[in-house]
């Protein structure tokens, strides 16, 4: 099929200007032929089909016209219509403005620069809350690059092309596909290149990828031609970034590597665990492989050898269940008029929550009042206020049994503490809060909203309110922890 002219009216879409022509489908400028307003600027979206086109083309336009309909939230297009088979295949979708990340990448090239370790760190974010927000979805795209990534004006991240999809509860039209590896050479995992769909911790394999090529200009297995070398991925680790750039921090190296780590398992366990590294530098719990800058020995290499010629396809858990399994779990700390019996009960309750979440990742919390900073008295200092607080929370959580959890520690400043609490757990995809319950005051609860009520009302996610296990009335027997 011919390019499609401007002016051409089809469905009561009137075709604009060619936007971009790939090898998979043309991308048109599109408004409604009747002149009436659209919500918002479109495009249409339609499949090469010319002879020398493959025919998964049209098995990509199936794909992704399954998924767009069903997939909601800021980080994918609104859909708008679409086409059939048998006339003209085409979807009609949100046009949205912004540059991709491989504009982003392809500028710092012409430039001869790279991106300091802050604007990776916020790159990666953004696309790694887009790919949970997919994940949450039951939805994995299996083919996130650059290309695919469109960085929107205020900073958040727009995942396009879903040709290469799985989504759990629909049909996988590229099953018959399923021994072959499926995706996009230089970021397909390593368990797609011996067939396996369906695992949300493959997009956090091209995060990884995408961070390398942002760190170092460079892609970190190439761009292998064959099934060959796209296989060497399963048991070979890439130059370590710090050896093809020095000053990138150990800490995004950590991070990186663990994205590129060859088994999925040991990846991070979920795009949000990502982000919330990417965001939380100082929390990055640094090992031997972010101070690295010698590769991996042969060695290893030959024992991952060894156990990858076994590999092959297996069914994956839903995206939604895999991820629900390891969470980003908060606990809210109170630093003031907190007893020993509510500090050991919110630990107990965490205790708990963590046994039953093996690799779930703890947030420990505390909100103080601006009030108790001062830019003159070096004592109320913002830093020396902070690093009591902090130590307060490490010796608070220094019973539990960590190991196997990432943890990180935060002291926030804010007026209203339910609101500063809901923030942070919206702003890190924080599955679980666990706080204390108000167990004093319970006739003024009527009138007066308290930091628990309005944190359960208003949070994102599940909210456990743990009270004490002594009675009420043995509350006031219980002596209360200095503040």
């Amino acid at each position: 099929m011919t390019r499609l002219q401007a002016g051409t009216e089809l469905d009561g879409f009137c075709v604009g200007a060619c936007l971009h022509a790939g090898g998979m489908a043309h991308i048109y400028d599109v408004r409604y032929a009747d002149q009436r307003p659209a919500p918002f600027p479109m495009v249409m979206k339609v499949p090469r089909m010319t002879a020398g086109d493959g025919a998964e083309n049209i098995v990509g336009f199936e794909v992704e016209h399954q998924i767009l309909q069903v997939l909601q939230g800021r980080h994918v297009p609104r859909f708008v219509a679409a086409g059939d088979l048998t006339h003209l295949p085409y979807l009609v979708m949100e046009h949205v403005p912004g540059d991709t990340l491989q504009h982003v990448l392809d500028t710092y090239t012409e430039q001869g620069t790279r991106p300091d370790a802050h604007h990776i760190a916020q790159l990666g974010a953004a696309v790694a809350r887009a790919a949970h927000s997919l994940h949450q979805q039951n939805t994995c795209h299996l083919d996130l690059k650059p290309a695919n990534v469109l960085m929107h004006p205020d900073g958040h991240a727009v995942l396009l092309d879903f040709g290469l999809s799985c989504h759990a509860h629909y049909p996988d039209l590229l099953a018959e596909e399923m021994r072959k590896a499926v995706g996009s050479p230089a970021w397909i995992a390593p368990e797609q290149v011996v067939g396996v769909r369906g695992d949300p911790r493959s997009d956090i394999f091209a995060i990884g990828v995408m961070l390398y090529e942002l760190a170092t200009g460079e892609l970190p297995f190439g761009n292998p031609a064959t099934d060959g070398g796209m296989r060497q991925r399963l048991w070979m680790d890439p130059t370590p970034p710090r050896r093809l750039r020095p000053d990138i921090p150990a800490w995004l190296q950590e991070v990186v590597l663990r994205c590129l780590a060859p088994v999925a398992a040991q990846r991070y366990p979920s795009a949000a665990h990502v982000a919330f590294d990417l965001e939380h530098p100082d929390q990055v719990q640094v090992t031997a492989r972010g101070e690295q800058v010698m590769g991996t020995s042969w060695f290893t290499h030959v024992k991952r050898w060894v156990r990858a010629a076994g590999m092959h396809y297996a069914p994956s858990p839903l995206p939604s269940q895999q991820i629900e399994e390891v969470p980003i779990l908060m606990v809210a700390v109170p630093h003031h008029e907190a007893s020993d019996a509510t500090l050991y009960a919110l630990r107990q309750a965490v205790a708990r929550s963590l046994g039953l979440r093996p690799g779930a990742r703890l947030a420990v919390v505390t909100v103080i009042s601006p009030n108790q900073t001062s830019s003159t008295e070096s004592a109320s200092s913002e830093t020396s206020v902070h690093r009591q607080y902090l130590s307060m929370l490490r010796q608070w959580a220094q019973p539990l049994n960590l190991e196997g959890h990432t943890t990180a520690y935060h002291v926030l400043e804010a007026s209203d503490v339910a609101k500063a609490l809901v923030r942070y757990a919206q702003g890190n995809q924080v599955s679980m809060i666990v706080m204390g319950a108000a167990t004093h005051g319970l006739q003024m609860q009527r009138f007066v909203t308290t930091v628990p009520i309005q944190v359960a009302m208003e949070a994102p996610c599940t909210v456990i309110l743990v009270k004490p296990t002594v009675p009420f009335s043995a509350l006031a027997a219980v002596p209360e922890q200095p503040t």
